[in-house]
């Protein structure tokens, strides 16, 4: 079955889960310096002000695709409906920048190998403070099909201890072009 950013959106979760079972890794080399736009599937992530967001992909200096592991962030959206523009806030210009995490293929020798068909987006690895709340997430990320680089589903967990708790499903669609981040 073909599927877009919305029949993704409006997917029951046995039909996602099986999406991210059949998915394959997305290329690193192929997210760097990108941005893809993101909405959280669970309602409540509405109302807590989190549905739209955006996620994007760079390299640091000490980094390489080619190494396997790149670096990655969250950009605060205007929570406005799923078909309307993505727009960051404060601005395009200078956009919120948050919850940085690192991002390589699925390691079986990790706790958090629950789909080695995957990226991890770990952002206890990201170098986000201590205090912050987002050093807990965990994400998978599959490409949803192998011909399609620019939809991606994400499924989210919270890392507790040697515990996942499973928060919810997300999709990505690549959005635009970006340069890396100047202080991360």
């Amino acid at each position: 079955m073909a599927y877009s950013f919305l029949s993704l959106v409006n997917a029951s979760d046995k039909d996602l889960e099986y999406v991210m079972r059949d998915g394959v890794p997305p290329s690193l080399e192929g997210l760097v310096d990108y941005e893809f736009k993101g909405y959280n599937l669970p309602f409540i992530t509405r109302i807590l002000g989190f549905q739209k967001f955006k996620k994007g992909f760079f390299v640091r200096p000490e980094q390489s695709a080619d190494k396997g592991e790149i670096s990655g962030y969250n950009v605060v959206v205007v929570q406005n409906r799923v078909g309307e523009p993505w727009i960051a806030l404060p601005n395009e210009v200078n956009p919120k920048r948050h919850g940085f995490y690192l991002a390589y293929r699925v390691r079986r020798s990790e706790v958090d190998d629950a789909y080695p068909n995957a990226l991890l987006l770990n952002y206890g690895l990201g170098g986000n403070s201590p205090w912050n709340p987002a050093g807990l997430l965990r994400d998978y990320l599959v490409q949803v099909d192998p011909e399609n680089p620019d939809l991606l589903l994400g499924k989210a967990y919270f890392a507790l201890g040697s515990s996942r708790a499973f928060p919810s499903f997300f999709v990505l669609e690549r959005s635009n072009k970006t340069a890396p981040p100047v202080r991360v």
